[in-house]
This record gives C-alpha cells, sequence and structure tokens, in this order.
C-alpha cells in the first residue's frame, strides 16, 4: 500500500472559491471535516438533520474567524422526501456543489425502522446517500475537481448485504447490519466509479474509513454490549476526530487521491494514524453484488442515475 506520511490538515491545498457538502456536519468527523476545508477557504454546506446544532457549530466557527463560510441547511437522510428537497433547494439557489462528503452515519441501534420502513442503518448510511448522490451528480460534473467522498469502515470486510432480509426482520443483530450498510457504502462508491469512468465523467468516487476515532457515533445510537465496548471500554485507544477526518480529507482534496481508490490510517490494522491507499474487501469490489444493491438502491429510493452500468 503507499502510504501518505505526515500528511496532515495543513496540507491541504488553498480551497478558495470551492463548494463542499458535508453530511453529517455538526459533529464528530463531520465536525472536523467542515472546519479543515473552512480553514482553507472552502465554503462548507453543513447538511444536518438538527439545524440548531449546526447553527452552533457556525457560532463556534465565527468566534474562530472562518464562520462566514459556513451555511447550514437541514437535510434528513432517512427520509426520502428530506433529500430530494435539500438538493432541489441546492439547485433553485444556484448552489453548485464541487464536493459531496457522504460522511453521516448511524451505529448499532436497536432494530429501528423509518417511516418509509427501511431499517435505519441501511436508511441513512447507504440510501439516503446514494439518492443525494444521484440528485447532485449532474451539478457536481460541472464543478472544479468534483469527487464524491463516500464514508465507509474497516467494518466493511465483515460485512453481507442482506438481500433476503434488508429490514432485519428475522435476522436483525445491531453490528451485523451496521456491517451491512458500510459494505454498501464501499460497493456503492466502488460501482459509482466505474459508471463515472464508464461515462467518461469528471466526478471522482472517492472512499475513505476513519480508523477508529472517537466520536457520537459510538455513544448516541449503540445499545448493551455495542455501547460498553466501543463507547467506554475501548475509547482510550481511539484518536481524535480532527485525526479520523484526515482519510477523508484527502481523499476529497489530495491531487493524486485517485477515483476508486480507498484511504484508511496507516498504522496498525488500520485504526488510527496518517492517510494511505488501504485495501478494498473483494466483495465490496463484485460487479454482481453491486449490480443488485444499485438495482435495490435505486427502487427503494425512486432516484435513478442516468449513467451507463459498468461493463
Amino acid at each position: 500500500m503507499t502510504s501518505q506520511k505526515r500528511w496532515t490538515a495543513d496540507r491541504i491545498p488553498d480551497q478558495e472559491g470551492r463548494v463542499f457538502v458535508v453530511t453529517g456536519a455538526n459533529s464528530g468527523l463531520g465536525l472536523a471535516t467542515t472546519r479543515a476545508l473552512a480553514r482553507k477557504g472552502a465554503q462548507v454546506i453543513l447538511a444536518v438533520r438538527d439545524e440548531d446544532k449546526g447553527q452552533r457549530v457556525v457560532a463556534r466557527a465565527t468566534a474562530d474567524g472562518f464562520g462566514a463560510r459556513l451555511e447550514v441547511r437541514r437535510l434528513d437522510l432517512s427520509d426520502p422526501d428530506s433529500v430530494r428537497a435539500f438538493a432541489d433547494r441546492l439547485r433553485s439557489d444556484g448552489v453548485r456543489p464541487d464536493v459531496l462528503v457522504n460522511n453521516a452515519g448511524v451505529m448499532a441501534p436497536p432494530r429501528t425502522l423509518t417511516a418509509r420502513g427501511q431499517e435505519i442503518q441501511f436508511a441513512v448510511n447507504h440510501l439516503g446517500h446514494f439518492a443525494l448522490t444521484g440528485l447532485l451528480l449532474d451539478q457536481l460534473a460541472q464543478g472544479d475537481d468534483p469527487r464524491v467522498v463516500t464514508v465507509t469502515s474497516t467494518n466493511h470486510r465483515q460485512g453481507k448485504i442482506f438481500f433476503d432480509d434488508p429490514t432485519g426482520e428475522r435476522t436483525y443483530s445491531p453490528m451485523a447490519y451496521y456491517n451491512q450498510s458500510k459494505l454498501a457504502n464501499a460497493v456503492f462508491g466502488q460501482e459509482l466509479h466505474r459508471r463515472l469512468s464508464a461515462a467518461g465523467s469528471p466526478v471522482r468516487s472517492v472512499l475513505a474509513h476513519p480508523g477508529y476515532t472517537a466520536t457520537n457515533l459510538q455513544t448516541a445510537a449503540p445499545a448493551g454490549l455495542v455501547k460498553f465496548l466501543f463507547g467506554r471500554l475501548l475509547l482510550p485507544l481511539a484518536q481524535s476526530p480532527d485525526q479520523g477526518a484526515l482519510p477523508q480529507l484527502y481523499a476529497a482534496t489530495a491531487e493524486d487521491a485517485g477515483g476508486g481508490e480507498l484511504f484508511g490510517p496507516d498504522g496498525m490494522a488500520e485504526l488510527r494514524g496518517a492517510p494511505q491507499r488501504v485495501r478494498l474487501a473483494a466483495r465490496a469490489a463484485d460487479p454482481a453484488t453491486a449490480g443488485r444493491l444499485w438495482e435495490l438502491s435505486e427502487e427503494l429510493t425512486g432516484v435513478r442515475y442516468t449513467l451507463p452500468a459498468a461493463a
């Protein structure tokens, strides 16, 4: 693997004039990503479910001198109507994003269904981002060095897509369905790369994972043993959100971050460290799995891409 040794947020190129959309931007990795980009001159749209929390982020950034580069817009990734309204409003307001960072996530809650009857982790982590990307893709294609960065996890390597039980009615367990959503992120990012390449699109689809990072992902939703393990017992081993955000910042801004590549930490077991290119699980690159997931995602979201399927 090629390591990006000593790469830090200080090495992000000047982002003046570029527009980023970051989902889940009011905490954790999304907040760290937002602040790092704004410090480099980027305009960042905080796509968040809780607008009040987003405005508090802007207030703190204003005190630090870069709040004027931030804008809060509501986005509930579990609600297809909210996703479409967010994309429509960007279009009607003439906002043309250059980079979309699919960062927001839910981890290992008790089995929960959305209003549309979808399992919450699959809905938020994958389906919402699938729909958002599809709805913004034509605008992104007009951007400056346009990219879609999708945040997955090392857990994608343990994941399985439960095509016969996507809502977990029969087989739900919190971590298995979290792993499913993270595998879906990886499959989507790789398949999007193939389709963009086949279409000759200028948009790069790049994947990133944060290793083991201390965020509210481990404490807000998980229950029982998962919450104890990741939210308490192992938390002292975790790196900070500023460090954990480096792979997705690299994927979003580094000149040599190629489409279809996955970036994660370079330390032991990819748990912490500087960004490097890391291995994508073979199942994440399987065209048959990708085609099946793509069809299911279009069916469940009602968002259909105009890109040709990869050969």
